[in-house]
């Protein structure tokens, strides 16, 4: 845990350095957006983490691929876009997992000072106070934390009216810190997420009392084979997600 803290923060001071004034813009796909600082964090942080676990793997979104049975997952920037446009809505991402779970996970808002943390067995915490998953009885009640991006592309628009509120937030790892410390019931996504988005945020969702499945039901295992988390997934309070889960399979 101490070794993840130790390299979001390093990563975090190189964000901040260019925040506001991104460098090095780039297009990896249609969709998909990464800067210099994208780039930079992850080196910063594989040379933190191997120097520190020279035993261990690595997964970084970037291309740092060291296969291993205790393996640390890494976005180094995610929400990148949010980032360009100087919203703070990303985090810097850190998991370990063992047994194709995760262990240990860690997010950190540079901007907001966030920091969100849990270890397997040991809870959640944010900021180092403990943090629990919440939601409310009535599903007319209750706020799901929705992709920007599945916003504007109107793909939440048949939900619309059946949750309390659809609050559009940028960062799919923050979203699920966010989650797991009570300030929305439920984050859930309708299309594929990789690896590196949501590996951190499980640990952080699970150790807050709630789960995550994907859009098929299934509970979520990493380090395998496809790094795509498909369909999409729902994380939250257990029963929250329940109910969330047999809405969205009564749309499909």
């Amino acid at each position: 845990l101490q070794v993840a803290i130790k390299a979001v923060i390093r990563a975090s001071e190189i964000i901040l350095e260019t925040f506001g004034n991104p460098e090095g813009i780039e297009y990896k796909s249609r969709v998909d957006v990464v800067t210099d600082t994208d780039k930079r964090c992850e080196e910063e942080i594989v040379k933190i983490i191997r120097s520190e676990t020279p035993d261990f793997g690595i997964i970084a979104e970037e291309g740092t691929n060291f296969p291993g049975e205790k393996i640390w997952i890494v976005d180094p920037l995610d929400g990148t876009k949010e980032f360009i446009e100087g919203v703070p809505h990303f985090v810097v991402s850190i998991a370990l997992v063992e047994g194709g779970q995760p262990t240990i996970g860690v997010l950190y808002n540079p901007v907001t000072g966030e920091t969100f943390t849990a270890a397997q067995d040991e809870g959640a915490y944010l900021n180092g106070e403990p943090i629990h998953c919440v939601t409310k009885y009535n599903m007319s009640e209750i706020v799901i934390l929705t992709s920007r991006s599945e916003t504007r592309r109107g793909l939440w628009e048949p939900y619309v009216g059946t949750f309390g509120e659809l609050r559009a937030i940028g960062s799919v790892a923050y979203k699920l810190g966010l989650t797991a410390a009570g300030q929305a019931d439920i984050f859930a996504s309708l299309r594929p997420k990789s690896e590196w988005d949501i590996c951190a945020g499980t640990c952080i969702i699970r150790e807050a009392g709630g789960k995550v499945i994907d859009l098929n039901g299934n509970n979520i295992s990493f380090n395998q084979k496809q790094i795509r988390i498909e369909p999409g997934l729902i994380a939250g309070d257990i029963q929250a997600v329940d109910k969330a889960y047999k809405v969205f399979t009564a749309n499909t």
